[in-house]
């Protein structure tokens, strides 16, 4: 009886060995080396494997995805530039321009990851998530904004925002100066904002209405990095 008992229990034991082997090989390993998801200007068709070697986790929760080398870069449709700028108009010929230096440029992904990094770092400045801000701003947007994050914390202050949406992403400038690529989207968004002082009364703005934001935002990057990331350079708010 116990040998019979043996033979079964080597049985079972050899195919839970084997269904482990299978789910793992299927499932693969966490190694902590595994990509960020995607960042917000990628394309949104593929996501490219990161070139080996390529360790910079610059990046949000708006997450980042890594480049495949130029060479390999599938060229941009020429319509794409069409869709965002007129042809034969100067925004056009400098939207291409960045094509030239950048085979792997799209303007129509640019556009819509221009407007999640919008959405993202309204609500990381407004949540004071300076972690968000650093990977996504340049260092002198970066120091501005920490600065008034600092002031708010200061005084006891506290920011709530609510994004109730986007009428508009327009790319309104483009140029390409000594390798970075430059682009300019204006943003026109619907939000609810309101900034309450330490008794939590409000001292700015309005719980429940909703107000229109235009802000003019640049962002650039290094057309030959092997970082994807854009970075805010520079904001202008349009009353």
């Amino acid at each position: 009886m116990n040998g019979f008992l043996d033979v079964y229990s080597l049985v079972f034991l050899l195919v839970a060995v084997a269904i482990f082997w299978k789910l793992r090989s299927v499932l693969g390993r966490r190694t902590g080396n595994e990509r960020p998801p995607t960042d917000p200007f990628a394309r949104r068709e593929e996501r490219p494997a990161a070139p080996a070697g390529d360790t910079n986790d610059n990046v949000v929760a708006l997450p980042r995805s890594g480049r495949a080398p130029a060479a390999k870069a599938e060229p941009v449709q020429p319509g794409s530039v069409d869709q965002v700028a007129p042809a034969g108009s100067a925004l056009n010929t400098a939207l291409r321009t960045i094509v030239s230096a950048d085979r792997s440029f799209d303007a129509r992904h640019f556009v819509e990851g221009a407007r999640s990094a919008y959405e993202i770092i309204v609500g990381a400045f407004a949540s004071g998530d300076r972690d968000t801000l650093k990977a996504l701003l340049g260092p002198d947007v970066y120091e501005g904004f920490n600065a008034a994050i600092a002031e708010r914390e200061q005084r006891g202050e506290t920011v709530e925002t609510t994004f109730v949406g986007m009428d508009k992403a327009d790319i309104v400038e483009a140029a390409l100066k000594s390798g970075q690529a430059q682009i300019t989207v204006r943003f026109v968004s619907q939000l609810i904002s309101v900034t309450r002082n330490k008794a939590g009364a409000v001292v700015e703005g309005d719980p429940v209405k909703v107000g229109e934001v235009t802000d003019v935002w640049t962002f650039a990057r290094e057309v030959k990095s092997r970082d994807p990331n854009w970075r805010l350079i520079a904001t202008e708010a349009d009353s």
